[in-house]
């Protein structure tokens, strides 16, 4: 995590615990947003979506959000109309407490499906939260937002936009439960600079597509899923909205972007129970829908995955997800596969110069780059992705014990 996370001007935030653990440690986030912020939000698109995602939807809808409570812990999912309604008890606790409307409210669970939300525990925080609320508490949110994540996961960064210094610090969870699709986890970042809402949504959806939408953990997404981008517009100087495709704009998405990067390698690299970190890079595809197709047919493959766990260089396996993939454009006579900088794979068929010491030697690392080419047109995409390992058994088998 980085060890300087820059205050975001019109974001203060605060943790503290609603003892969901039943230990000594923080388990609720509260963001305090500026009146003028901005905020665009993308969820989950698992139908058995969590009471808090139906909620904030629509409250967001309402374009009034000044804060957002994130419960970590209970992931008040499959809990029916019980479980809206305690979503909606905590948001006007908050809000009667803090002086607005339940709908300035987004809230926000992670952790276990199918278990009530505990609400009285959860309301009782809330005094502490608002009295604690401060603009460098990044670290103690990110720790407290956790769950099954060995460490916190935190990025931020500053940079000059239009001469002037702008700032984007951001935090996520997440280590199981992970697929491309969507945002697989939970991530709250904010900027200073100024956007209006619909460029605002473009920047979020470009950065996610980049990011988030392509790390995979184990093939599952959550009920949970959401990513969260706020402009709070309190920047230097006056600050006027950036405008749609000006280059601060261009320069402010490639900001946001590679920050979103980087916290999802953070997720894949404390991946559970992960010992090798893996960049799949498809390239040379006939479209990028291709390229997401067979990226996700090796990332999400248990076979290959195991395969990596024991520095197994089973290229067979690769080859046979490669074939079973929904890509629309795959002519197996062109496909080339490259370990880390060994050919495995040339024109469909084992490589006549590969030994299968090469292949271990380089399933032996920490890291490792799995190369597709297609060759079959431009389209070009990089994943990420982790091993499958003993321990990835152990901790989901116990996850509730």
């Amino acid at each position: 995590m980085n060890k300087v996370l820059y205050p975001v001007n019109g974001v203060r935030l605060a943790a503290a615990s609603a003892g969901s653990y039943g230990q000594n440690r923080d388990d609720l986030a509260l963001f305090s947003l500026c009146a003028d912020a901005r905020i665009s939000a993308v969820f989950t698109r698992n139908r058995f979506c969590a009471a808090p995602v139906s909620i904030a939807r629509a409250h967001l809808r309402q374009g009034t959000a000044r804060y957002l409570l994130v419960n970590a812990g209970n992931a008040n999912a499959g809990t029916g109309a019980r479980g809206v309604a305690d979503a909606l008890q905590v948001c006007r606790a908050l809000a009667s407490r803090a002086g607005s409307e339940p709908e300035a409210v987004l809230p926000f669970s992670t952790g276990v499906i199918g278990e009530y939300l505990p609400v009285d525990k959860i309301c009782r925080a809330l005094p502490t939260l608002l009295d604690k609320l401060a603009a460098d508490a990044w670290h103690d949110c990110a720790r407290a937002i956790m769950t099954t994540d060995t460490r916190p996961k935190a990025r931020s960064v500053q940079f000059s936009l239009d001469g002037k210094t702008a700032t984007v610090t951001g935090i996520a969870k997440g280590a199981g439960m992970i697929k491309p699709d969507m945002a697989t986890m939970l991530a709250f970042i904010a900027t200073d600079a100024a956007l209006a809402r619909p460029v605002l949504d473009r920047i979020l959806a470009a950065a996610v597509q980049q990011s988030f939408n392509r790390i995979c953990v184990d093939g599952d997404t959550s009920t949970n899923d959401a990513c969260v981008l706020v402009a709070t517009g309190q920047g230097e100087g006056s600050n006027q909205p950036i405008t749609e495709n000006s280059p601060a704009c261009r320069q402010l998405e490639q900001q946001v972007t590679a920050l979103c990067i980087g916290l999802a390698q953070d997720i894949v690299r404390d991946a559970e129970g992960a010992t090798k970190f893996v960049t799949v890079q498809v390239n040379n595809a006939a479209s990028e829908a291709d390229c997401e197709a067979l990226a996700a047919a090796i990332t999400t493959s248990p076979l290959v995955k195991t395969a990596l766990y024991a520095s197994d260089p089973n290229w067979g396996r690769i080859l046979a997800a490669l074939g079973r993939s929904k890509a629309a454009r795959l002519d197996i006579n062109k496909v080339c596969i490259y370990l880390n900088q060994v050919c495995i794979v040339t024109h469909g068929a084992r490589a006549a110069d590969y030994t299968e010491e090469q292949g271990a030697a380089a399933m032996q690392q920490d890291e490792i780059d799995i190369r597709i080419d297609l060759n079959q047109g431009a389209a070009c995409a990089c994943y990420w992705t982790c091993d499958l390992s003993h321990d990835y058994v152990t901790i989901n088998a116990e996850y509730r014990t």
